[in-house]
């Protein structure tokens, strides 16, 4: 099944990572420290769990819907950028296979967020066509291209020229490019770029291990100011990193307006979550976690944009699809089967009540209940269809009937069930590939 792709036919993909939070499982093994934000105000509160390394297509249009097609967790000890270029290069090598990228094609655009060390990224992946696009703190200082050596000079040139500071506007200069759009959700939107800055590396973090002298790995830098945000907060710059150099107007628009739609994969994270129920199970191992994982996936993708195929997964009032090319029911091809439908179950109904005797003796009234320490005696003395009643079906109840609808419309849907489980079908190698 192709991809979707942007309106230049580029394949972008959104990568991001996610935890599955698990903090009260003292004895399950390969939990890291996830950094959770939103726990309180102006904290982020380190959580053990284990996190996921989530690959998603972005689909261009209106729909918030994403592609997932890899995820890797990740274990002690792993290095974020490192992990991501290998299974970015895994990914990409399967999509070569499986026919979505050809000769010729744009580059692939690799969109990250501001936990991502960019110029690393970019330098793992210098040698597969792709792109990287990533958001940068706005703390960081970067540098711009060495000088000439001038002629007579004695010594060794200087390998960087002189610093580009985020947050001192003396520094920054006259921009390469500079557009200016209107926007329906902020207003005016103005777009700078910086050609050829660079980070000064040194060995530490991540290039501690490296040998001999430390590459220069050039970008272009993209500083984005809107006038308003839908929700009425303050708006405040964007930077972002782009490893590829001589920008063009063009080119800087399509970055930032790429960069705005890898908020969807963070929709797919909350359906995962909340609707499909991801980090519902106490699992205790990482292998049945990643057994999981994937099953979650193939049921978002047997659920997908119903621009790309029909969903299987049949609400209230809503008929489960038919197979692609099946007739419709009670039409004339279905009419002279020879194996006729069974017949219908008759419907089962209650007796009526007798009518009321004017000669029967009443009734005597049942005893009161016993007295009760309880601190809602009405509530504690209710019977248990009443207790149905006043408590409908709790959270993870509805979870479990989802998720079980979605296994049950995988099976019995065999066309669209054999998409699904392609996609994410284990290769001989034993990784998950998914396309």
């Amino acid at each position: 099944m192709p991809l979707l792709r942007a309106a230049d036919g580029r394949l972008v993909l959104a990568i991001d990572i996610t935890c599955w939070l698990r903090p009260d499982a003292h004895t399950s093994p390969e939990r890291i420290l996830c950094h959770t934000y939103g726990r309180g105000k102006d904290q982020h509160i380190p959580v053990p769990g284990w996190p996921y390394s989530i690959i998603c297509a972005l689909e261009p249009g209106r729909s918030s819907w994403t592609a997932p097609l890899d995820a890797v967790r990740l274990t002690p000890g792993d290095d974020t950028a490192t992990v991501t270029a290998r299974q970015l290069r895994d990914l990409l090598q399967r999509l070569i296979t499986a026919g979505q990228g050809q000769t010729g094609d744009p580059d692939i655009l690799i969109v990250a967020d501001a936990g991502y060390d960019a110029p690393r990224l970019g330098f793992l992946l210098k040698d597969l066509p792709v792109q990287v696009l990533a958001r940068m703190r706005s703390d960081r200082v970067l540098r711009r291209a060495g000088p000439p050596r001038l002629p007579h000079t004695q010594g060794r040139p200087p390998r960087h020229g002189g610093k580009f500071v985020f947050g001192q506007p003396d520094t920054w200069g006259t921009p390469d490019t500079e557009t200016v759009t209107d926007t329906r959700l902020y207003g005016t939107s103005r777009a700078r770029s910086w050609d050829r800055l660079h980070p000064k590396l040194t060995h530490r973090s991540s290039w501690a291990a490296a040998d001999g002298t430390l590459p220069i790995v050039e970008g272009t830098v993209i500083r984005l100011d809107i006038d308003h945000l839908p929700g009425g907060a303050t708006p405040k710059p964007v930077w972002l990193w782009w490893s590829g150099t001589d920008a063009t107007a063009a080119d800087a628009d399509r970055l930032w307006q790429a960069y705005l739609r890898r908020f969807d994969i963070e929709h797919t994270f909350r359906l995962f979550k909340q609707t499909l129920g991801w980090n519902s199970p106490k699992i205790r191992t990482p292998e049945a976690a990643d057994r999981w994982t994937w099953l979650i996936l193939a049921a978002y993708t047997n659920c997908g944009s119903p621009d790309r195929w029909r969903p299987t997964c049949g609400g209230p009032g809503r008929d489960r699809p038919r197979r692609t090319g099946s007739p419709p029911p009670e039409s004339a091809a279905t009419s002279g089967t020879s194996a006729p439908r069974p017949p219908a179950r008759p419907k089962h109904r209650n007796p009526p009540a007798p009518a009321p005797d004017d000669h029967q003796a009443e009734r005597t009234p049942d005893p009161p209940p016993p007295p009760t320490t309880c601190k809602h005696p009405a509530r504690h003395n209710l019977r248990n269809s009443e207790r149905r009643r006043h408590h409908p079906t709790t959270t993870p109840h509805r979870l479990k009937i989802k998720l079980g609808s979605l296994v049950c419309a995988m099976t019995l849907s065999s066309s669209t069930t054999t998409v699904c489980w392609s996609t994410v079908s284990p290769s001989p190698t034993g990784s998950w590939p998914a396309i």
